[in-house]
């Protein structure tokens, strides 16, 4: 694992996200590592009323998510990455989990650095945990990273 070459942080631009932004940031200036960031972009189900015309288009939806997404990439590449470090952003469609894990195997990374959000009881069993589910599938260590102060988000 050390010294470590590829370091994957998944940002859904939420404060908690920042958190391990900050960490996998530090490790890539520690280890001259390359940083990969991504945003997976959830796919939505468009169910319509039989016989009523549906103006929803699933497409537009994720290319407008999409766009969103590498916006503000553009900002946290701005703002928050130092230019000493090298990183690769990228957009994703599918389930969040699920794509960490994939996208971290086929970018062969050496870790995941992932924040948490700091759910606990009936929240997370309804909501689940993307952390959670990619420490159980990840063939590769995953660093998890608490929110602000360690407080529930």
């Amino acid at each position: 694992m050390f010294p470590l070459k590829k370091i994957l942080c998944p940002v859904d631009f939420s404060v908690p996200s920042f958190e391990g932004l900050k960490v996998a940031k530090e490790l890539a200036q520690t280890y001259s590592a390359e940083l990969i960031l991504i945003n997976v972009v959830q796919p939505v189900q468009a169910v319509a009323a039989p016989g009523v015309p549906s103006s929803y288009s699933v497409k537009e939806y994720y290319e407008e998510m999409a766009e969103a997404a590498r916006k503000s990439f553009e900002d946290v590449l701005e703002n928050l990455i130092p230019k000493n470090v090298r990183v690769r952003t990228k957009v994703i469609e599918g389930q969040p989990a699920d794509e960490i894990v994939k996208e971290a195997q086929d970018e062969n990374v050496d870790i995941i650095v992932t924040a948490t959000h700091g759910w606990t009881g009936w929240r997370r069993f309804i909501f689940g945990s993307v952390a959670e589910k990619v420490v159980r599938l990840s063939t590769c260590p995953v660093l998890t990273v608490p929110g602000p102060g360690g407080e529930n988000q």
